[in-house]
């Protein structure tokens, strides 16, 4: 029996294109969301592998426990406006440090909290961020090495001028473990698993779900304050059209749909609390209460901030388009000088530098002047100067022409009318009447002398020496008038008090 050698297989024919390579799992996306999931949280491992550096022994400390609970407390304290204060944080975060060695003195518990704090913020780099690199496959198939920049903790600027610390998306997805989640997905499983385990009487887990509703609240406040920000600084640099109002849409609904949930798993959790008998369970329940009013609170803080958010788009949309263009654009010294002059050579570069340099400086004044500008200036004669100086030139007067509704006849006419006697006060209408016959024009000037004596001024009368005062009162009667409207004042001249005194003193002399 005889065996067939195995034939070696056939060669492509000439002009087939190479056999793609099999795509690796890193093509596929749920990896690499692993990947940098496994990123974010290195710089917690890396925590316990650096404290070796530190002077002193620092083995006793767990740091990436103290990391999380230095993100945890960020977390918690970030309101919408502001963030966490940073000796706030350390102050908070000092129990934790001395309860893993308490036979430690207190200054090197600080010294350990300062420095993780500070090793989350990343203090000592360029842009205090972290940067990992992972693979993926491109569309040709070539293995793609990429670079994933995040950060946990960063600093921000206050309303006040002061500076918060505030944790971004990828510091609340350590904490909850999972990376790019959709927020309103996350809440409801969480809030769903939130009840059932309520429920059930399982409040440890409980509690646990219902921290993770609470971080996912935040991160969701923090996806609106981002887009907020952006449009305060650029409105062109945020979709206004549809993505931010499908933001603000969903999230109303968002938020009244978590409100029902959250009322409900609040009646649950107190019923809970009044009807458990262990103390252990009475004190989560407690918790359990106190966690789910903060996430009610942050809603309504949120709710709050997606109403104003339309109005801040309207107002910041009229500021940027209104807002005066500069008279010239300033060089952009990377794109513009720095990144074409490292393509060049040495000698084609020096010319631009030089160039730039030249023109760019201020001009800079010779450190002492010719000898033939000095010997000029010394042997210049004065110029000779006028003994009264130059002649001033002759102003051009124009008479400001008399634009009076009134005449000075007119005026003598109505003071003369309302010149009653103190003793026997007339109506306006009455006035306004006998000034109509006298001149069609007077009753308008009668009528506001009348009304000027509504209010008159006694102590300017009083300091100039004046014997009476022409005054005016409102008795509510109206006033009957073809011509003018309001009430029917009393007309009246009333004595001052000096000019009373003066003549009682007359009198009473012998």
């Amino acid at each position: 029996m005889t065996g067939t050698a195995a034939q070696p297989p056939a060669a492509p024919p000439p002009g087939t294109p190479a056999p793609r390579p099999a795509p690796g799992p890193a093509a596929d996306e749920g990896l690499a969301r692993r990947l940098r999931a496994l990123a974010c949280t290195a710089p917690l491992h890396d925590l316990d592998a650096r404290k070796a550096n530190l002077a002193g022994e620092y083995s006793v400390y767990a740091m990436a426990e103290l990391g999380l609970a230095a993100i945890d407390l960020v977390t918690l304290s970030m309101d919408f406006d502001t963030g966490a204060d940073h000796e706030q944080v350390v102050a908070r975060l000092l129990p934790r440090v001395a309860a893993q060695a308490p036979s430690r003195p207190a200054e090197e518990h600080e010294r350990v909290a300062r420095w993780v704090l500070d090793s989350l913020i990343n203090v000592g780099s360029v842009d205090r961020g972290f940067r990992a690199v992972y693979g993926t496959f491109a569309p040709d198939g070539s293995y793609v090495r990429r670079d994933y920049d995040f950060k946990l903790i960063e600093e921000v600027p206050g309303p006040g001028g002061e500076v918060y610390l505030r944790t971004t998306d990828e510091a609340v997805n350590v904490l909850v473990g999972a990376l790019d989640t959709d927020v309103t997905s996350a809440q409801i499983a969480a809030e769903v698993k939130l009840e059932v385990l309520i429920s059930r009487g399982r409040l440890a887990d409980a509690q646990l779900a219902a921290e993770q509703a609470r971080y996912r609240t935040v991160q969701y406040a923090e996806a609106l304050r981002r887009a907020l920000e952006a449009t305060r600084r650029d409105v062109r640099a945020v979709d206004w059209v549809r993505t931010v109002p499908d933001l603000i849409d969903e999230a109303l609904a968002h938020i009244a749909e978590r409100y029902r949930h959250e009322n409900a798993i609040l009646t649950n959790i107190r019923r809970a609390r009044d009807e458990a008998e262990d103390p252990g369970h009475k004190l989560r329940a407690a918790e359990l209460v106190d966690i789910v009013k903060d996430c009610i609170r942050r809603h309504t803080q949120l709710q709050s901030r997606l109403l104003q958010a339309g109005p801040l788009f309207r107002a910041e949309q009229d500021r940027q388009a209104f807002r005066p263009v500069p008279a010239r654009a300033g060089t952009d010294l990377h794109g513009q000088l720095l990144a074409p002059v490292l393509e060049l050579t040495l000698d084609q570069a020096t010319r631009v530098t030089d160039a730039y340099f030249r023109r760019g400086t201020a001009p800079r004044p010779p450190a002492a002047v010719r000898l033939a500008d000095l010997t000029e200036m010394l042997l210049t004669p004065p110029a000779p100067r006028e003994h009264l100086g130059a002649e001033l030139p002759e102003p051009d007067l124009v008479a400001t022409p008399d634009d009076s509704r009134f005449s000075e006849e007119q005026l003598a006419a109505a003071t003369a009318l309302l010149s009653v006697p103190p003793d026997a006060p007339r109506r306006l209408s009455g006035l306004l009447a006998e000034a109509r016959r006298a001149d069609p024009d007077l009753p308008h000037l009668v009528a506001l002398l009348a009304v000027h004596a509504a209010s008159p001024p006694v102590g300017t009368a009083y300091r100039q020496g004046e014997r009476s005062l022409l005054f005016a009162v409102d008795d509510g009667t109206p006033l009957d008038d073809p011509e003018f409207g309001g009430s029917d004042l009393i007309v009246g001249t009333a004595l001052l008090d000096a000019a009373g005194m003066a003549a009682g003193r007359s009198e009473n002399a012998p």
